[in-house]
């Protein structure tokens, strides 16, 4: 799917990984990049990114010389169009339809969709032939398959992954984060898909070995723990790298 390639001079249709198909002048020489994973990716072949989202902070040092064109469920419309982008990459689940919607209508639009770490593989490599860079993107990919390989297994028990707190939301099935928890060893008792909302009670009579509390989107950190551990203590409260366990990018490498 990611081969599909039909060049007329310096034109390319390309279809990316929902299925949509749209034409680019290939290489793409300006990328607004709308998902931190894939920004810092794209930053690590060295692909020219000219915008990207407030939350899109790593590679720290490259990336903040890169303008800011809003949040990924808010864009400035304004913006990314004066950057004149020739291609704007996405993501379905961390991006908003109806923006999507919108730039798609005057430029070039690659949508990732990614649950598992073989579409995050597919991703990058797919990101690598579109901008020229299939060496490093080869590379990178090769060093995430190793660390997340060292991984595997690793861990034990019942978890929850909480994200958010007032209310209570989890990371369910269907989604990268369950997948990687799978992966680590981990059994999700999460099972409702997507990011359910819970309560302090529900979270009790499910009875999890642990509770992982994720430092993004919600800022966790080990002063929440004090509090959350009178709320279950019989339970182990762990504090987590929330970027370790979502992002899908060059990121994964970081597991060893």
């Amino acid at each position: 799917m990611m081969d599909m390639d039909i060049d007329v001079s310096n034109v390319r249709i390309l279809e990316d990984m929902m299925g949509r198909e749209m034409e680019i002048h290939f290489p793409p020489k300006r990328i607004v990049s709308l998902v931190p994973s894939q920004t810092e990716f794209l930053i690590d072949i060295d692909a020219p990114v000219v915008g990207r989202t407030k939350f899109c902070i790593h590679p720290k040092g490259k990336v903040s010389k890169i303008p800011i064109v809003g949040g990924t469920k808010n864009f400035r419309f304004d913006e990314i169009r004066s950057l004149n982008p020739d291609l704007i990459i996405g993501n379905k689940e961390e991006n908003y339809q109806e923006g999507i919607e919108v730039l798609s209508n005057d430029f070039p639009v690659w949508m990732s969709d990614i649950y598992t770490l073989e579409d995050s593989f597919s991703m990058m490599n797919a990101l690598g032939r579109i901008c020229e860079k299939q060496e490093s993107a080869r590379s990178i990919v090769k060093a995430c398959k190793s660390a997340t390989n060292k991984v595997k297994g690793v861990k034990s028990g019942k978890v929850i992954y909480l994200i958010w707190k007032n209310p209570w939301m989890a990371a369910g099935s269907n989604t990268f984060i369950d997948h990687l928890l799978t992966h680590l060893g981990y059994q999700n008792l999460i099972t409702e898909e997507r990011y359910p909302e819970l309560s302090e009670e529900q979270i009790t009579s499910l009875n999890p070995d642990k509770i992982l509390f994720s430092s993004e989107p919600y800022p966790f950190t080990k002063d929440h723990l004090q509090t959350v551990e009178k709320l279950w203590p019989g339970t182990t409260c762990e504090l987590v790298d929330g970027e370790l366990h979502s992002w899908y990018g060059s990121r994964l490498k970081k597991w060893v």
